[in-house]
């Protein structure tokens, strides 16, 4: 495995390096701020709410990191934080994730992709020219491309106002490095998960089932399209693959992805097996919600990322799978015994 350059500490005088990243409060926020401190960074995290409100992923992170206020839609305020903070990397991973969402408000997910993802390339050229910066793009923005897997040069034909305004935000990525000079990149990250995920997410969702049918809280699981094929990863091996992104001589785009496809139903069988259970004895199926069947599976092929980058997942798909059951059985058990 290659050995990523150690830029932990910079130009001025060996201080360390200083990180801003959005979305905090979220999963990959939280877990890129964590690999940051733990190599020495100061991070400041962008928040939309007030620092003395919940910080969701991140709350055990409050008395280590720094936060700025911020909003998406603000694309002023965008740039002024990348003015104040001036920092040497910029991780950018705050966006809406609900693509169902993107159909009936699409002009406000368009702002909060693009034009968002814009603003702050604007405000690094313009402020922070020495800033490197991150952006997550996603393997949605494919759609009903010809071949799977999907290569960082797969031709995008997008399906949703979510897909569209991310192939946007991505391809400005590439325009503002090529024209301006900037330290950019477009991490193409596919379907990634992590004990922080919510519960609004199909495998968080199942593998929080799974723990409650086993403590007798439940006894099924609605899924809508057990066929679906998805590409799933850990997201702490996702955001050290952008960390590694920008410890690069020069700037590129990479997929970060398995390489691996499952469906729904792969899941759900090991996370019920977890428990030492039958999946087929609990799963539901209610076709009237799926989703139209997808041209071709998505599924990214992360060869440039491990070739390039020496990016390797630590981390298993039945391994991720186990740790999310068991997260949620010891969560499920702590309240149950506390009522």
């Amino acid at each position: 495995m290659l050995a990523a350059p150690q830029r932990n500490v910079d130009a001025r005088g060996g201080a360390p390096l200083r990180a801003l990243v959005t979305g905090i409060t979220g999963q990959d926020g939280s877990l890129v701020a964590e690999l940051l401190l733990a190599r020495g960074y100061e991070v400041t995290g962008l928040t939309r709410s007030s620092p003395t409100e919940g910080l969701h992923a991140a709350e055990h992170l409050r008395d280590q990191i720094e936060l700025i206020r911020g909003e998406l839609l603000d694309a002023g305020g965008l740039a002024a934080a990348v003015a104040e903070i001036a920092p040497d990397e910029l991780y950018h991973f705050a966006a809406p994730s609900a693509v169902p969402a993107s159909w009936q408000r699409p002009a406000r997910t368009f702002a909060q992709i693009a034009v968002a993802t814009a603003a702050l390339l604007e405000g690094v050229r313009d402020h922070s020219p020495h800033t490197r910066v991150f952006v997550a793009a996603s393997g949605a923005m494919f759609g009903a491309t010809d071949e799977s897997p999907q290569r960082e040069r797969s031709a995008c034909r997008p399906e949703s106002p979510y897909a569209t305004a991310k192939l946007a935000a991505h391809q400005l990525v590439g325009q503002l490095r090529a024209h301006d000079g900037l330290f950019a990149c477009s991490g193409i990250l596919y379907n990634h998960e992590s004990v922080r995920r919510p519960q609004t997410f199909v495998p968080r969702k199942i593998c929080r089932a799974a723990a409650a049918i086993k403590l007798g809280l439940a006894e099924e699981v609605v899924v809508r399209d057990p066929s679906a094929i998805r590409d799933w990863s850990f997201a702490g091996d996702i955001v050290h693959g952008a960390w590694l992104m920008l410890q690069q001589d020069a700037p590129d785009d990479y997929i970060l992805a398995s390489g691996v496809a499952h469906t729904v139903q792969d899941l759900a069988e090991i996370a019920f097996a977890r428990v030492d259970l039958d999946a087929r004895d609990h799963i539901r199926v209610d076709a009237t919600q799926a989703r139209a069947p997808e041209p071709v599976p998505r599924i990214g092929d992360p060869t440039r990322a491990r070739d390039r980058l020496g990016w390797q997942p630590t981390v298993s798909f039945e391994q991720l799978i186990g740790r999310m059951v068991d997260c949620d059985l010891r969560a499920l058990e702590r309240s149950s015994s506390v009522q």
